[in-house]
């Protein structure tokens, strides 16, 4: 019988080791993702999930799920990607990362819109709205806008629609983009014509 004593990997060891591969299976995801190949990387997202988790590692969960959910958005597995952005949702909000919460919110809207949340949806626009307008950034006022105009629409809400092409034309008019601001004075036109 041998004395000898084998090394036990140490505490460290092990946790550099679990961070080493949940990043190789992070990278793994986006090669697979950006090759089209959304089961591959849905698994591997999943293992940069669980490793994050296991590291508590808050910015790798909020990053593994935010992909997770984008793969479940494209699935149309709307629940699924709302779970997974409600868990981006709360580190980023947590952490006051606020160009992350915006991008999520409208993946939130995405999600419910999918599942028929219209009115919850709109809600979420408005609130967006409100908050573009309020940092001066007419360009995402106006792509709001332009959401909250299809929610009316799917809802056979034509007036609501027109009202919404109106508002995203009077923001081109104040920067004396007139035709395009012509463009959507007709569709608001068009729209509540019933044509």
């Amino acid at each position: 019988m041998s004395n000898e004593i084998i090394p036990k990997m140490s505490d460290i060891e092990a946790k550099e080791e679990i961070k080493e591969q949940t990043n190789a299976d992070y990278k793994t995801g986006l090669d697979f993702l950006k090759n089209g190949e959304t089961t591959f990387a849905a698994h591997a997202f999943h293992n940069a999930l669980m490793g994050s988790l296991e590291m508590g590692d808050e910015h790798g969960v909020a990053n593994a799920a935010d992909k997770l959910a984008d793969i479940c958005l494209e699935r149309e597995e709307y629940p699924q990607a709302l779970q997974h952005i409600n868990t981006a949702f709360e580190i980023c909000e947590k952490e006051q990362d606020q160009s992350s919460t915006l991008s999520l919110k409208m993946k939130i809207a995405k999600a419910k819109t999918g599942m028929g949340k219209y009115d919850e949806v709109l809600a979420l626009y408005y609130e967006l709205v409100d908050f573009h307008q309020g940092s001066l950034n007419p360009q995402a006022t106006v792509e709001v806008m332009e959401k909250i105009a299809e929610i009316y629409l799917i809802q056979d809400n034509t007036g609501g629609a027109a009202d919404a092409y109106r508002t995203i034309a009077k923001i081109h008019k104040n920067f004396k983009h007139n035709r395009t601001a012509q463009q959507f004075y007709d569709k608001a036109d068009t729209i509540e014509a019933g044509k």
